[in-house]
């Protein structure tokens, strides 16, 4: 990939995030960024950065719509304003962006999206894993650590998000396909820590016999869940009696320093790092006019086709007490958290 990167990059200038973006005819890639609640997102920001300064693309100053449709249609606004040839997105919401996805192509500025897959609109690339699979991870990995038997809760995503509906919908039809003898408990969260918690307080109240835990976003979940259990003295290390069996989303490096403790016992590895790489890579190519097709790629993914473009579903790992150490995560290559 590094040779391809250069061949692609070769005679483009070396432009920082908040930089001059270059000369007047210089084409720029206008990048905003989801959110900066999460450590997930935080991370995808450092890597996003330290593309922009290696020189990826030349990019005008970073926006952050923080979570919320309105700003990012507003920030997309500012940046092709502001001359963004390309634009990079990650909407959170992806049934409300389709409007500004339709201006963007009757301008023909070409749009990757990150994470999520908008429900309607032209995209030139969807740099984004399979979140059916991991709904799917989870399920399996739930159901057989308890033997098909026992009580669940789920921390669902913001359900009028693609990625809350793919892990909810995959997660369930295993669940009822596969462990009928687990009860499921749908706890709807929007995204929020705190009302994870709350919703998870009352849980425990009404069922004190829960087994497990599924958690559709560690960046967010991870912290106030172990905090609650603590709190109910309920966070007992894997192996021990009473241990609630945890499986997460986002592998970040929390979550793999939980699982080295004995506190959670999986989470599958969002990958921030290659989402950042392939979302600047794919917005360098369309400013080249470069072209793709489905199948399989260079880079242990696979590109297929969605209504309005293309994705490429990058790999996303089980990761366990038995590969946490593994270096090709991308959590245990950061120098520092949050920032690689």
């Amino acid at each position: 990939m590094a040779a391809v990167l250069a061949v692609l990059l070769a005679g483009t200038a070396l432009t920082g995030c908040n930089r001059d973006p270059g000369g007047a005819g210089a084409a720029r890639v206008g990048i905003d960024l989801p959110r900066s609640d999460s450590d997930f997102w935080n991370s995808y920001q450092g890597y996003i950065e330290k593309g922009v300064e290696d020189g990826t693309v030349e990019a005008l100053p970073l926006t952050n719509s923080q979570n919320d449709v309105g700003r990012l249609v507003a920030n997309v606004q500012t940046l092709t304003d502001q001359g963004a040839r390309a634009v990079v997105m990650a909407p959170q919401d992806t049934g409300a962006i389709t409007e500004s996805l339709r201006t963007l192509a009757e301008r023909k500025i070409p749009v990757v999206s990150v994470d999520t897959r908008p429900d309607q609109g032209e995209v030139y690339m969807v740099v984004r894993a399979d979140n059916r699979a991991y709904g799917e991870k989870a399920c399996r990995f739930l159901g057989e650590r308890l033997g098909g038997r026992g009580k669940v809760a789920e921390f669902q995503g913001d359900l009028s998000s693609i990625n809350g509906r793919d892990r909810s919908e995959a997660f369930s039809s295993c669940m009822k396909r596969d462990f009928p003898g687990i009860r499921v408990f749908e706890l709807a969260t929007d995204w929020k820590g705190d009302v994870a918690s709350a919703k998870l307080q009352a849980t425990l109240a009404a069922h004190p016999d829960l087994n497990g835990l599924y958690l559709q976003a560690g960046g967010v979940f991870l912290q106030p869940t172990l905090a609650l259990l603590e709190q109910k003295k309920l966070l007992k290390p894997a192996g021990a009696p009473g241990h609630l069996t945890i499986v997460s989303n986002d592998g970040i490096p929390e979550e793999l320093d939980a699982i080295r403790a004995g506190k959670i016992d999986a989470t599958v590895s969002q990958p921030a790092d290659l989402y950042a790489e392939y979302a600047l890579f794919y917005a360098r190519a369309a400013l080249d006019g470069k072209t793709f097709s489905t199948g399989p790629t260079d880079h242990g993914s696979t590109v297929v086709r969605i209504p309005g473009g293309l994705e490429d579903q990058l790999p996303a790992p089980l990761v366990t007490r038995e590969n946490v150490d593994d270096p090709a995560l991308w959590a245990n290559r950061l120098e520092k958290p949050g920032r690689p």
